[in-house]
């Protein structure tokens, strides 16, 4: 009997994005902490092509595992949730659901059974107060939160890079794609530049490129003058070697269910204060005026107003609270977190 099974999206070595990248963080923390001997896998990736061999497989972890975590998106919870709170009348083991992103509550909104298959899990792990507040009005009384963490070394502040001339190196970190709010990016930094006839911001965009999206970003990619450019992909542990450089990361996201993006993790470890649209769990992740800058989503218009802004104000002032605020997302925290509702 293995002491916990984890069923989530392994997704192979090329995939980058947050729920890959999340789940193999947690597998390789829990790990460490157990020993290999302890920990059994299940990679859920593949979609519903091998919906067989998935409820096989977490049926499987839920015979031979005394705890049963599961790292599903959306698709994923409305098969595992009804089926391993059915199957756990049998085998009465403890269900572990850490959630990836911000989306749950609005999800479940509409999804009444589902809710009621999700109550009967021992845990589920929210990244924000926000989404566990959100949770709790809709009757849930099992929830603990579980901020997103990251296994990196952050600087220490006699490393930090202060940027203190133009231009300012400014850059998103994140999937490439409409939704993440990129263009507006793209939009701001051009019409700064253009205001002013030089060259005061460059944009680096970073991140895999959504597949449905190719045709969008190529044609994006056109209108690029110089001082922007599309730098490919970066390790998920080598970013803050990357990030380190840069005057401020972008987080212009027109997703109002963001958890706690990794990217913004990245962006403390390295001292990089954070520009962002704010989502609903903002509040959990950055301090405005401490750590970074908020505007209002989808509101391009104060986002080149906070670019303006900070032509006439040291943003390098907020690095070392950037430092500190790293801190509260170390795996060992969440390590610990979890470690005490399984054994």
């Amino acid at each position: 009997m293995y002491k916990i099974g984890i069923c989530g999206h392994y997704g192979g070595e090329n995939s980058l994005n947050g729920q890959t990248v999340k789940t193999k963080i947690i597998t390789n923390e829990l790990i460490n902490y157990y020993g290999e001997n302890e920990i059994r896998c299940f990679d859920s990736s593949g979609g519903s092509k091998k919906i067989f061999k998935h409820i096989c497989g977490v049926l499987n972890l839920l015979k031979t595992c005394d705890n049963v975590i599961i790292l599903p998106a959306h698709n994923g919870i409305r098969i595992f949730a009804p089926l391993l709170a059915f199957a756990n009348k049998f085998y009465k083991k403890k269900l572990h659901y850490i959630v990836i992103g911000g989306w749950l509550p609005e999800f479940l909104k509409k999804r009444k059974h589902l809710s009621k298959s999700l109550k009967k899990f021992d845990y589920i792990y929210t990244e924000t107060s926000t989404m566990k507040k959100a949770l709790e009005r809709q009757g849930f009384n099992n929830i603990v939160i579980l901020p997103n963490c990251k296994k990196l070394n952050i600087l220490k502040q006699n490393e930090l890079i202060y940027c203190t001339y133009e231009p300012y190196k400014l850059c998103t970190f994140s999937r490439v794609m409409k939704e993440k709010g990129i263009e507006d990016a793209v939009k701001a930094v051009k019409y700064i530049n253009n205001k002013f006839g030089r060259t005061c911001y460059t944009l680096d965009i970073y991140g895999q490129v959504d597949l449905n999206q190719a045709d969008w970003f190529d044609e994006l990619k056109k209108s690029f003058p110089d001082y922007i450019k599309y730098c490919g992909t970066v390790e998920f542990d080598k970013s803050t070697e990357v990030l380190k450089n840069y005057y401020a990361l972008l987080f212009p996201t027109h997703f109002k269910t963001e958890g706690i993006p990794g990217t913004i993790i990245d962006a403390y470890a390295s001292g990089v204060p954070v520009i962002s649209a704010k989502w609903d769990s903002f509040d959990d992740i950055i301090d405005d005026g401490i750590t970074g800058f908020g505007y209002s989503i989808n509101n391009v218009d104060e986002l080149i107003n906070i670019l303006f802004n900070l032509m006439h104000t040291d943003i390098n002032d907020l690095k070392p609270s950037c430092l500190k605020k790293a801190s509260e997302f170390k795996t060992n925290v969440i390590i610990l977190i979890l470690s005490s509702k399984i054994d």
